[in-house]
């Protein structure tokens, strides 16, 4: 089965193309250029770098949240096109998951977090045997505090992964809880986690059409965000 993966969910974005369980190829790029430039124009050089015609992709998976609100959109966008044009099924990937199996080859506990801003940090948490992750929680936002409170009683060492690690280390640190650091080319999102997380949605049966696929922020945006704290003052304004 051939996957073609994307993650744009941060930063820096990727693509992938593995056959089953096997990385073939992938192309990383961290140019602090917009998603929608670099994105499907490297899916379009892989592929042809590996002389493989879209038509012969199975799946298209895409790293589908939490993360950047725009660079969410763009990857999921791009995948539900490709998708829709050639009525191919598509995995719909927790960016958290694919993270962990970056991760999956270190046996114990990985906590993969990414920064919300706002004093939080978008994560799951994961045990890994040394093959595959197991879900300890669902994805989620949360404080520093609260996940540093969850991570001292469950007394457990943890693996930090994800642009949010060093910022979890730090504070974990101050609270003397047992964490590490994995070297920084394992620490990221990489397209290479989506498509082995989308490999096992397809043995599941897990996966979903093009028209299914839609992004989880898990968050409201700041627009948002500030849209609600504004009505909430008008209405207090009013009641007054």
């Amino acid at each position: 089965m051939k996957i073609l993966a994307l993650e744009s969910s941060a930063i820096a974005c990727s693509v992938c193309l593995t056959e089953d369980a096997e990385l073939i190829a992938q192309s990383y790029e961290n140019s602090g250029l917009t998603h929608s430039r670099t994105l499907l124009p490297m899916a379009e050089e892989l592929l042809k770098n590996c002389g493989v015609s879209l038509a012969e992709v199975d799946v298209i998976a895409v790293a589908a949240g939490p993360g950047s609100f725009t660079g969410l959109r763009i990857g999921v966008s791009a995948a539900k096109g490709l998708g829709w044009a050639l009525e191919k099924p598509c995995a719909k990937v927790s960016t958290l998951e694919a993270m962990a199996w970056n991760l999956a080859f270190w046996p114990g506990e990985l906590c993969c977090v990414m920064d919300a801003r706002r004093k939080q940090v978008y994560n799951a948490r994961f045990h890994s045997d040394g093959e595959a992750p197991t879900r300890l929680c669902p994805d989620r936002a949360i404080s520093l505090e609260e996940l540093g409170e969850e991570i001292k009683n469950s007394g457990q060492r943890q693996i930090l992964v994800g642009d949010g690690a060093q910022l979890c280390y730090n504070r974990f640190s101050e609270m003397g809880l047992n964490a590490c650091l994995p070297p920084p080319h394992l620490r990221y999102q990489s397209a290479w986690g989506v498509a082995r997380s989308a490999l096992e949605q397809a043995r599941s049966g897990a996966l979903i059409t093009a028209g299914e696929l839609t992004p989880e922020y898990h968050r409201l945006s700041q627009a948002e965000r500030e849209r609600m704290e504004r009505e909430q003052a008008i209405k207090i304004t009013e009641g007054e």
